[in-house]
């Protein structure tokens, strides 16, 4: 159940990639509400709000991810339960941008399901090598 050195590496990785993305979505929330124009206070503290619960929610995937390798590894079957757990979390979210962005123009709401995906993979080949 994980590579001594590789599997660790893997999930570091992962952690790093999850966790700065979730900042990326965090920094520039303003300007990014900003860009929809004329939308109602209610609407733009929804969209505020919204914004920073997805970068909160990714960072809180990629540091239990980093803790809990640091913690437990990847020879402790429950870990290996929560590290899985994440990268089912982050097919979700990256389904879900998939779906609701599919149409925008916006680059990084194009590159955020290849972007979670890759991470969900590092962290699933790492549970498997």
């Amino acid at each position: 159940m994980g590579d001594r050195v590789l599997g660790p590496l893997l999930n570091y990785l992962a952690s790093a990639v999850v966790i700065g993305w979730g900042v990326a979505h965090i920094v520039p929330t303003r300007e990014v509400v900003k860009s929809l124009g004329e939308v109602t206070i209610d609407s733009r503290r929804i969209m505020e709000m919204e914004w920073v619960a997805e970068g909160l929610a990714l960072s809180f995937i990629g540091l239990s991810t980093f803790v809990l390798t640091v913690a437990a590894g990847l020879a402790d079957p429950i870990a290996v339960l929560v590290y899985r757990m994440n990268a089912a979390a982050l097919i979700v979210f990256a389904a879900w941008t998939y779906l609701a962005g599919f149409k925008t123009d916006l680059l990084p709401i194009k590159l955020c399901p290849a972007v979670l995906s890759a991470a969900a993979a590092l962290i699933v080949i790492a549970t498997i090598l």
